[in-house]
């Protein structure tokens, strides 16, 4: 057996030390020994110590594989949990997710009783896309000890997140919701999976069911609202005052039934609501901030401005998310000094660097192009992130003045640097687009997708293009629907997806996916598509009452106004 050196123990000790998590619970090497922590009794032998140094000086120089199959051999061997646990969490750190996987499961096999063990497993199976196989620890977590299930359940489809079968994980939330048919929040937890899976019908009887377990439970009535906001503002609106005129004091429901009267076009209601929020919670600046916001969105900027300058006055705790809000105001109001001003009050923050960006745009929209771009190119940026954001900005600038050409060319002197900064492609391919460099747009587009294949903009912003030129529409939708799966909540990405349905003659599915989009985000381009689909099925005072209404928030919007004249309205 090899001898370890007085050098070689020092060295040993500094790569034990350096596995802290593995060792978190001791105080030294003598705790190896302790069968009172509830571990096994190890004796620090020379090999054991030996592994333990290979292990660790595998991970300082740039060998994890080898670090992470060291530490689940050892695991094996010793039955210590504590070193199954750093072999998932090197493996995990090496990218190693089969390992990481075995690893996990000696851990829970050497400690059954573990709650932290089984979510590990079960998090890396779903992170792996095998989340069937998840779903035996998942039950076991539910009823492991010192595991509050309800929060479990609240918690279930964050950890399900990771899988992109939506419909596989709803099956295995029904089945776990099955062993607890009285509990609500599993069954809120089936209708929030379903929801997640495009299954509205299931999604409403699952958080009705929820509401009949416990009729008071405030996060059901706004979620159920929700559902029904998809297809009908008005149906999400009285769900809610119903359940306000129950329960007046539930203040989550009232905000969201106010943020519903927005959508549904009842100012006066709305405002009413406002007020009521106010008069019950005079001093809550986090209701006051809520109103100014929503009060924004109606575009009444009166209020909205009274309320967040009143913020300012008390003492609000984050005084720059405010400043940031009332720049906005002035911008929607073309106030543009006034809204430079705001901007420049933000000093630092996470607001701070947006701020600028917003300032160089108002500086811009009164004419000044040149100059906007030099303040942003004067600005001092913290690493390469920031600086892609501000050559971003700039591109933007241009395309919005007008000037395709100089912004093409500008990041294409960027991407000279970069070639692979996949924010750069997308810019440019966006802006080729508008020069009708399809080639550009393509090639761009294809090459974010290679490095950054978690990119669903890229995925989106190809299939969209493709279905808006009537070209590869099989592929479009493919594309289309890979971005949904990376990004489900995304409405423009769901707008998409239904015109290129309309694309490929499904008139019937391009109308329910369009009418989820402009529920969700009532946007001017949504609006034209939603609009044209109605017009083509023969709804047409629906169409031209949705197209007025787009023409109402978005009066600029390009497809919006060819949309209506190609229509002949």
């Amino acid at each position: 057996m090899t001898r370890i050196g007085p050098f070689a123990r020092s060295l040993a000790a500094a790569a034990l030390a350096s596995a802290a998590s593995a060792l978190a619970q001791s105080d030294g090497a003598d705790a190896l020994k302790r069968p009172e922590l509830g571990l096994p009794p190890q004796e620090l032998s020379e090999p054991l110590l030996y592994e333990f140094l290979l292990g660790e000086i595998a991970l300082q120089r740039g060998s994890p594989n080898l670090a992470a199959q060291t530490y689940l051999e050892l695991a094996k061997r010793t039955r210590d949990p504590r070193i199954a646990r750093r072999a998932v969490e090197v493996a995990t750190f090496a990218r190693m997710p089969e390992l990481a996987i075995e690893a996990a499961k000696t851990w829970h096999d050497i400690e059954p009783a573990s709650a932290q063990a089984l979510q590990v497993v079960a998090a890396l199976l779903v992170a792996a896309r095998r989340v069937e196989e998840a779903e035996p620890y998942l039950v076991k977590l539910l009823s492991a000890d010192g595991v509050n299930v309800e929060n479990g359940f609240l918690q279930l489809n964050r950890l399900l997140s990771g899988n992109p079968d939506k419909a596989a994980n709803l099956r295995v939330v029904e089945r776990l919701a099955a062993g607890y048919p009285a509990l609500a929040q599993a069954q809120l937890a089936v209708a929030q999976a379903a929801l997640l899976a495009n299954e509205e019908a299931l999604a409403l009887a699952a958080v009705r069911r929820a509401l009949e377990a416990r009729p008071d439970w405030e996060a059901a009535a706004v979620f159920e609202a929700q559902v029904l906001q998809r297809k009908s503002p008005a149906a999400a609106a009285r769900r809610l005052s119903e359940f306000l005129d129950k329960y007046p004091d539930a203040r989550e429901a009232r905000m969201n039934y106010a943020r519903t009267l927005v959508l549904d076009k009842r100012l006066p209601a709305a405002r009413e609501q406002f007020e009521k929020l106010l008069a019950a919670n005079p001093g809550n600046s986090d209701v006051v901030y809520a109103v100014g916001l929503l009060a924004f969105q109606l575009k009444d900027y009166a209020v909205a401005e009274q309320n967040m300058k009143q913020l300012l006055d008390k003492g609000y705790r984050d005084p720059n998310q405010v400043r940031y809000v009332l720049g906005q105001i002035a911008e929607d109001q073309k106030r543009w000094p006034q809204a430079i001003e705001w901007y420049r009050q933000i000093k630092n923050g996470e607001n701070a660097l947006a701020a600028r960006m917003r300032t160089a745009n108002a500086i811009a929209k009164q004419g000044k192009v040149d100059e906007a771009r030099a303040f942003l190119r004067k600005i001092e940026v913290q690493g390469a992130e920031q600086q892609v954001q501000l050559v971003v900005a700039e591109a933007q600038l241009l395309r919005e003045a007008d000037r395709h050409g100089d912004a093409y060319d500008m990041l294409g002197e960027e991407l000279a640097k970069s070639p692979e900064q996949p924010e750069l492609l997308y810019d440019q391919a966006l802006t080729a687009e508008k020069l009708e460099r399809y080639d550009v747009l393509e090639k761009n587009l294809r090459k974010v997708i290679e490095v950054k294949p978690d990119y669903a903009h890229a995925y989106n912003a190809l299939g969209y293009s493709f279905a808006e030129r009537n070209l590869h529409l099989p592929e479009a939708r493919k594309l289309i629907e890979k971005a949904l799966e990376l990004s489900p909540e995304d409405y423009f990405i769901i707008d998409s997806l239904g015109w290129v349905l309309y694309r490929q003659g499904d008139l019937k599915g391009a109308l329910a996916q369009l009418r989820r989009a402009y529920a969700g985000r009532p946007d001017g381009e949504i609006g034209a598509h939603l609009g044209e689909v109605l017009w083509m099925l023969g709804e047409r005072e629906e169409a031209g009452r949705v197209l007025k209404e787009s023409l109402g928030n978005s009066p600029e919007n390009e497809t919006l106004q060819k949309t209506i004249k190609r229509l002949g309205m």
